[in-house]
């Protein structure tokens, strides 16, 4: 008798979802990923399915519990409705339809990038979201993001050159302050007045990021520069305070041991 081994059509779908099932959890997600069927089944794939998967692990969303079905939907439990649009499944969106996929989660970014001028330029040929960011690598944001050979790639990197050069001071401006606050709570010290003023101000640092209008992007980096600065200044005057404090508590501490070798001579010497 000739047996010829069925095709996969011909697999009733209770067999074949077990299958597929088994299939996926002989093969755990590496890294201790959030385990979903996505990432189970794009994870076993060795075509363009399975490219997606290592970029994401090594990305901040991953880092933070952002998986596939946070942005792209679909029911990250259910292998057979995964892909469903009746479970929100999105898919990949259009280039003009990018800046609002992700600004589902990045609002204030989302309106930033829209009013600048790649954002105007946006499906003119202007950069979307995952130009700059890229789709599934996602890195943590910092100037290390405007470089030479990532802008270069559609203008001239000058514009760009002069934008981070002015942002560079705001930002070791910030990191200096940020790490004195840290010293100070460490220490005790109440900085929730100081915390609030640093926040906003960094706040709008951050919406500077999407500003390609370099005149702008200087104008408002001094404005910033200047606030941080009052900011280190009171922070200093705290750090005097505290020096003369300490100054005051050793002369104190002195005079009480000198006080009790004056008492012991006297009592000594009246002995």
């Amino acid at each position: 008798m000739n047996r010829t081994s069925p095709k996969v059509g011909n697999v009733p779908p209770p067999l074949r979802f077990a299958l597929v099932l088994c299939f996926m959890l002989a093969f755990p997600l590496p890294g201790g990923a959030q385990e979903t069927v996505c990432l189970q089944c794009h994870s076993a794939q060795t075509g363009p399915g399975s490219k997606a998967v290592k970029p994401w692990q090594a990305s901040i969303h991953a880092e933070n519990g952002i998986s596939c079905h946070d942005c792209h939907g679909g029911d990250p439990k259910d292998a057979a409705n995964a892909m469903s649009p009746a479970r929100g499944f999105l898919g990949v969106p259009k280039e003009t339809d990018v800046p609002a996929f992700c600004g589902r989660c990045h609002v204030g970014i989302r309106d930033d990038y829209l009013q600048s001028a790649h954002g105007r330029a946006l499906g003119k040929g202007g950069p979307t979201c995952v130009t700059c960011h890229g789709a599934h690598d996602i890195k943590k944001v910092t100037l290390d993001l405007i470089n030479e050979k990532s802008c270069s790639r559609c203008h001239p990197y000058e514009r760009a050159a002069n934008i981070k050069a002015a942002m560079e001071k705001t930002e070791r401006l910030i990191v200096a302050i940020e790490e004195r606050l840290a010293r100070f709570k460490g220490e005790g010290v109440d900085t929730e007045a100081t915390d609030k003023s640093l926040f906003a101000l960094r706040n709008t640092y951050h919406r500077l990021f999407h500003e390609v209008n370099t005149a702008r992007v200087t104008n408002e980096s001094a404005k910033l520069q200047g606030e941080l600065g009052k900011l280190d200044q009171t922070l200093q005057k705290i750090d005097e305070q505290r020096a003369k404090r300490k100054i005051a508590g050793a002369f104190v501490v002195a005079a009480a041991l000198v006080a009790a070798l004056l008492f012991h001579l006297l009592r000594k010497t009246c002995d």
